[in-house]
């Protein structure tokens, strides 16, 4: 309860919390008792992220007055529950992805402190198709989980409230980062040239082909250790030099490299928004911010505006132009190498038949001739392509051919309120 709250050790709330200032909202109640019960009571958080961006958000968390907080890392919430007495950090083990819906339903917040895209863009595009829409396409304020993102590379970082439905998604911005690395599927398999083919040959083919439905998972030392010891063989026997454990864990889990200081300013910006969502001590980051500290310190905010053709939250269309005569294997290398798609591995059907799959084994053995066919060998003028990728939570694009030239993605965001109102989620 809390009434069993050490006043000693949350004396700075009361400056904050139990006392009007001239940031807060009008909504803003100088109450400090009635902020601790619900920082107590009602707001429950998911710290995504286990890493030196994640255990600061857990101790800044604790210190802020949250008692009810879910992280990936169990050495870091055993830690949290010892060091902070009546603070109920409860630890999972497993992928994010692996969650359904009804999961991340129980939390008011998720903060992330990831340092892989995929995983942000994942997380990001749940909260999207989690929104529940009434008759007339308005958006259930009680469906909206807000999602506080952030992140660091060096000196350099950034934190990002993402309202789902009313503020720009994590996808708007896509084109702000830099393409992710993919390889095409003939160069793993065929004629491999670099130590980091050697280790995706062996995290996109050889896994699967081995360990079957056991999925791969970066934090198990013994998986990863598999993972360099068959990437290694990959490379001796095409005498490519430089596969080292080091970077087979740089390729499989996008490692970043960070510096402390950076992830403590990142982390008390993430907490302090998420304070400020609980309080309305002030206004909410709207909803971007910078931070640059390699010479000096410099930051800036700004707003990220909704993008309309956004392929999670956006309810136009956008027009990709390719022509038909490129082979379909160049076509999903586009589908990755461009900066507004970025799609990892993406999966295709047309007419309700399977063009391309990507999984399971059987389904990639059986489409993958395919890869070497042209674009208009496979489908007609006027053809619907649904594309699917492990970067989004669900279908969220289809792809229509007109006239054996032009291709049309389009947002399934009239199917997904249509949904809602028959009263699916």
């Amino acid at each position: 309860m809390a009434t069993q709250v050490e006043d000693g050790k949350w004396h700075h709330l009361g400056k904050l919390l139990g006392r009007p200032g001239p940031f807060a909202t009008e909504d803003f109640s100088a109450n400090l008792e009635e902020h601790k019960k619900n920082l107590v009571e009602t707001w429950k958080v998911l710290v995504i992220g286990a890493g030196g961006l994640g255990c600061e958000l857990l101790k800044n968390l604790a210190y802020s007055g949250f008692r009810n907080i879910e992280p990936k890392a169990v050495t870091a919430a055993t830690f949290i529950n010892k060091r902070f007495p009546g603070v109920n950090v409860v630890p999972y083990f497993g992928r994010i992805e692996d969650k359904g819906e009804e999961y991340y339903r129980q939390f008011k917040i998720i903060i992330a402190g990831l340092d892989s895209i995929p995983a942000r863009r994942w997380i990001n595009s749940t909260l999207v198709n989690m929104l529940v829409y009434d008759d007339e396409g308005n958006i259930d304020p009680d469906s909206v989980i807000p999602f506080i993102d952030g992140g660091t590379e060096g000196f350099k970082g950034q934190s990002r409230v993402i309202y789902p439905g009313f503020t720009s998604c994590f996808e708007c911005s896509l084109e702000a980062f830099p393409p992710q690395v993919n390889y095409p599927i003939c160069t793993l398999a065929n004629t491999p040239r670099l130590p980091e083919h050697c280790i995706e040959w062996a995290h996109i083919l050889e896994w699967p082909k081995v360990w079957k439905e056991t999925k791969f998972d970066a934090d198990n030392t013994d998986h990863m250790k598999w993972m360099f010891e068959t990437a290694s063989k990959r490379a001796e026997e095409f005498n490519i030099k430089g596969v080292t454990y080091r970077l087979t864990q740089g390729v499989v889990k996008n490692i970043i490299p960070a510096i402390a200081s950076t992830n403590a300013i990142i982390a008390a910006s993430e907490v302090t928004e998420a304070l400020k969502i609980v309080t309305n001590a002030a206004d909410v980051l709207n909803n971007y911010m910078m931070y640059i500290g390699g010479e000096g310190i410099y930051t800036h905010t700004f707003e990220y505006e909704k993008k309309e053709n956004c392929l999670v939250c956006g309810t136009s269309q956008s027009v990709y132009s390719v022509s038909g005569d490129i082979k379909l294997e160049e076509f999903i290398e586009m589908l990755g190498g461009d900066v507004n798609y970025q799609l990892k591995k993406p999966s295709i059907r047309c007419n309700n038949k399977n063009v391309f799959m990507q999984a399971p084994k059987a389904l990639l053995e059986a489409t993958t001739p395919n890869l070497s066919k042209k674009l208009n060998e496979l489908f007609q003028s006027g053809d619907t392509l649904d594309i699917t990728d492990p970067l989004l939570s669900s279908a969220a694009i289809t792809l229509s051919e007109v006239n054996g030239v032009s291709q049309v993605f389009e947002r399934l965001t009239s199917h997904r309120i249509q949904s809602h109102s028959q009263g699916k989620t």
